[in-house]
């Protein structure tokens, strides 16, 4: 491989720059299916005229799976968050009105948000009678279609030169209930130590949105047991706190 450079390395991937073009090579235990899924959702989502990068292709490099799109000129929101701390609460501002306007479509070829969570939580180590709980209760949360990120959080939003917002990471992306992708939102920002962020996030959101922050915490503990079968032991035991504090009353 002889790519630019590389623009990031996470759980699982590696992300390359092209020139003009965006590689996201994935591990040799990354499940094609997985991967063709998330080429799948984006390219449903770029159906909805969001700013979004546009896939190019799908093949393998080097044996290893790999996600070609357009690539994207500018900086996160995380980056500019640490270069500019004293704009910080502007640029959570700016995450929700993002978010609202992902929000604003629909996309009804995505899979619902509600049947993802329930086989998360039947996948889960959680308690059978926890469990049980918490599916009667994502079951009885109200049923939306609007469009869900699954993953809306500094590191996924581009700022280009001219100030336009591209969202990237879609491979969580569902149709549902906007307060569970508010709910997921809020526990990334405390997941990763920023509590001040993410109190910040959600007086923000529930503003614009006009919705009752008790509305978004009932999603908090479905939205934590879902995410609780993948973190890694650290965050596992935090979100495991969110579970475990329900009142089941």
């Amino acid at each position: 491989m002889k790519f630019d450079r590389i623009i990031a390395e996470r759980k699982n991937k590696t992300i390359y720059r092209d020139g003009d073009k965006c590689i996201k090579v994935f591990d040799g235990e990354y499940s094609k299916a997985d991967v063709l899924n998330e080429a799948l959702n984006q390219a449903r989502v770029e159906m909805c005229g969001l700013n979004i990068p546009k896939i190019i292709s799908v093949n393998t490099v080097d044996g290893k799976w790999a996600i070609t799109t357009d690539y994207v000129e500018g900086k996160t929101l995380s980056q500019l968050m640490k270069e500019h701390p004293e704009r910080k609460n502007e640029y959570i501002e700016q995450l929700v009105d993002i978010q609202l306007s992902i929000h604003a479509h629909k996309c009804p070829l995505l899979t619902k948000l509600k049947d993802k969570m329930h086989r998360k939580i039947s996948s889960s180590s959680i308690d059978a009678t926890v469990r049980y709980e918490l599916h009667t209760r994502l079951e009885g949360m109200p049923k939306h279609d609007k469009l869900c990120h699954g993953d809306l959080c500094p590191s996924n939003v581009i700022i280009t030169e001219d100030g336009t917002p591209c969202i990237i990471d879609w491979a969580h992306a569902t149709q549902g209930n906007a307060s569970a992708d508010a709910a997921r939102t809020y526990l990334t920002f405390k997941l990763s130590g920023d509590s001040e962020a993410a109190e910040a996030y959600l007086t923000a959101f529930c503003k614009k949105s006009d919705t009752a922050r008790q509305y978004v915490q009932k999603w908090m503990p479905i939205v934590a047991a879902s995410q609780s079968v993948k973190g890694n032991p650290d965050e596992r035991a935090l979100l495991m706190s969110w579970v475990n504090v329900v009142d089941w009353q």
